[in-house]
C-alpha cells in the first residue's frame, strides 16, 4: 500500500481536524441540549427573501449572468454597496478596495498564504478563532501572543520572532463579540494595536465576523475606522478588515469580504484567480438582492433574538454556576467564555457531560495557539432558546458542583 504521508508537504502535518466541526454532528442527536456550534439560527434566516431573488434572478435577464463565469474580484453592485455600509462605519472606500471571497475562512486562508513563511510570526490573542489557527498553520507559522493590556514592547515581540527563525508579519483579532470569548477591544486596546502595528511595520487583520451583533453599550469604531481617520485614507492604511454575511443573513452561500488598500486586493485577486477564479457568481448577486432590500430588518431580526437569549445564559449562569467559575458577559455576538476552577479539563468534562447530563460545549484548549486554557470553555446561545438554556445550564452547574466535590 502507498505510504501517502511521505509524499505530502510538511505543512499537511500542520492541518488538523476541527473540533467544532466534529462537535456540530451532536446537533444531531435529539438528546444533546448543544451550546457547542457557534452558527446561527435556521430559524431566523430570511428564507422567503432568498427564494423570492433566486427565482427574479434566474427568470430574467440575470440568469444568464448568474450561471456564468465571473470576475475574480467579485460582483460589482455587491461590492458598491458593501463600500457604501463600509462608509456608514466611517470606512470610507470604493468597490476597487472591497473583494469578494468564498467566506470569511477563505480569507484568512489567502491573507495567511500572502503574508506568512515558514517560521514567520503570527500575533494572535490568547485565545483566538480556531478558524484563524486552522487556516494559518497551512503556512508554517510560529504564534506570539498579543496582549493588548501588557507592557511588552516591539523590541520583545521582533526578538522572539527572530529567535523562531523568522520576522512578525502580522496582528490578528477579531475585535467585536470574539469568537471564542464574546469580549470587545475597547478603543484604548484598539488605538494600542495601531501603535504597536506602526512601530513593528506590519499589517493588522481585523476580523468583523460579529461586527453587526451588538445588542448593548457604545459602539467602538473599527480599527481600520480609526487609522483612516488618522493617516486620511484607506490605501495609506495597514488595517485588512474581514467581514462576512455568514452571521447575518445565511452561511450555507459562502459569501465573505475583504476591505483593504488597493495594492493588497491586487495581490488576492492574483490568488484567486490561481485558486478557484471566483465565488459563486448566482449567490453574490442572491446576497446583494437581498441585502439591498433589507439587510437593517434582518439584522434587527436576530439581534433581538439573540440578544434574548444572551440574557437568558447569563441569568441561568448567574443561577446555577458552582463558586471558583467565571465567565464574560458579552455586548454582542455568540458566545460566552467560561473559566473553570484551577486543575479542572474542559475536554475531560465534555465527556462526562455527553454521558451524564446530555449538554454539548467546546472545551477551550483549542482556541489557544500554545495549548493552554484546558480549563476554560465556550458556550454559544445562539440555538437554543430561553427554556433549553435554562434546563441546560442548570445540568451543566450541577456537574461541575459535582465534580468538585469529587476532587
Amino acid at each position: 500500500m502507498f505510504k501517502w504521508e511521505q509524499a505530502f508537504a510538511t505543512r499537511a502535518s500542520r492541518m488538523k481536524a476541527s473540533e467544532i466541526r466534529e462537535l456540530l454532528k451532536l446537533l444531531e442527536r435529539p438528546d444533546i441540549i448543544s451550546f457547542a456550534g457557534g452558527i446561527p439560527d435556521p430559524a431566523l434566516f430570511p428564507k422567503e427573501d432568498f427564494a423570492a431573488a433566486y427565482a427574479d434572478i434566474l427568470a430574467g435577464e440575470g440568469a444568464a449572468a448568474g450561471l456564468q463565469y465571473s470576475v475574480s474580484e467579485g460582483y460589482k453592485p455587491l461590492r458598491e454597496w458593501l463600500a457604501g455600509e463600509m462608509a456608514k462605519l466611517d470606512i470610507p472606500c470604493s468597490a476597487d478596495n472591497v473583494f469578494i471571497v468564498s467566506g470569511s475562512q477563505q480569507g484568512l486562508d489567502y491573507l495567511g498564504k500572502l503574508f506568512l513563511s515558514p517560521k514567520d510570526t503570527a500575533l494572535v490573542t490568547w485565545p483566538t478563532y480556531l478558524g484563524a489557527l486552522q487556516a494559518f498553520n497551512a503556512y508554517e507559522p510560529t504564534y506570539d501572543r498579543l496582549n493588548l493590556s501588557g507592557n511588552r514592547t516591539p523590541d520583545a515581540y521582533r526578538a522572539t520572532a527572530t529567535e523562531a527563525g523568522g520576522r512578525v508579519k502580522f496582528a490578528y483579532l477579531s475585535a467585536d463579540f470574539a469568537n471564542p470569548t464574546g469580549e470587545t477591544v475597547d478603543r484604548a486596546g484598539r488605538e494600542k494595536l495601531l501603535e504597536l502595528a506602526e512601530e513593528l511595520d506590519i499589517p493588522i487583520i481585523e476580523d468583523a465576523a460579529y461586527q453587526s451583533l451588538r445588542y448593548d453599550g457604545e459602539a467602538v469604531p473599527p480599527i481600520l475606522a480609526l487609522e483612516i481617520a488618522e493617516k486620511g485614507s484607506i490605501d495609506a492604511a495597514r488595517t485588512i478588515y474581514c467581514g462576512s454575511f455568514s452571521k447575518t443573513l445565511a452561511p450555507g452561500l459562502r459569501v465573505g469580504y475583504i476591505v483593504a488598500a488597493a495594492p493588497v486586493i491586487r495581490k488576492l485577486v492574483l490568488m484567486k484567480q490561481a485558486a478557484d477564479l471566483h465565488s459563486s457568481t448566482i449567490n453574490q448577486m442572491v446576497i446583494a438582492h437581498v441585502a439591498e432590500r433589507g439587510f437593517e430588518a434582518q439584522v434587527a431580526k436576530i439581534r433581538a433574538a439573540y440578544s434574548a437569549r444572551r440574557n437568558a445564559m447569563l441569568a441561568a449562569l448567574q443561577k446555577y454556576m458552582p463558586d471558583g467559575v467565571s465567565w464574560t458577559k458579552p455586548e454582542g455576538g455568540m458566545f460566552v467564555w467560561v473559566t473553570l476552577p484551577a486543575g479542572m479539563d474542559g475536554a475531560t468534562l465534555l465527556a462526562r457531560s455527553i454521558e451524564t447530563e446530555k449538554v454539548a460545549f467546546v472545551p477551550g484548549q483549542a482556541f489557544h495557539a500554545d495549548g493552554s486554557g484546558a480549563n476554560t470553555l465556550r458556550l454559544s446561545f445562539s440555538c437554543a432558546d430561553a427554556t433549553t438554556i435554562e434546563e441546560g445550564i442548570s445540568r451543566l452547574g450541577r456537574l461541575l458542583s459535582n465534580e468538585r466535590l469529587a476532587a
